[in-house]
């Protein structure tokens, strides 16, 4: 009995309308083992989805939340929806208070509305 190859969905991370991964150039400004952690976490999802806690977190409408924890004794946060058998990348931040801003949740949402117009 042969064993399925992992199945991978592919991570596309939302691109403003001049072009700009916003998400992408993000995690690029952050130190690299940060960027790592945040890279094996997203590549976590990509191989077990649905993914529940404490890596993924449902948000409500669609929106997920990938939950890292980085080297640098900080936490950050990749809220991301699945449109069309993708995940869709919205929106990193680094989390300062223990709740989610809602600008932040706000920014995500409407990221999201835009995309799958």
């Amino acid at each position: 009995m042969a064993s399925d190859p992992a199945r991978k969905i592919p991570v596309v991370f939302y691109r403003r309308r001049g072009g700009a991964k916003v998400v992408r150039d993000w995690l690029r400004d952050l130190d690299e083992a940060d960027r790592h952690a945040i890279g094996l976490d997203l590549m976590r999802v990509q191989y077990r989805w649905p993914v529940g806690m404490p890596l993924c977190r449902a948000l409500g409408d669609g929106l997920w939340e990938v939950r890292s924890t980085l080297p640098s004794n900080r936490i950050a946060r990749v809220l991301f929806s699945v449109h069309q058998g993708r995940i869709v990348a919205l929106h990193g931040f680094i989390k300062k208070t223990q709740k989610s801003p809602d600008e932040d949740m706000a920014l995500a949402r409407r990221r999201k509305r835009e995309f799958e117009t």
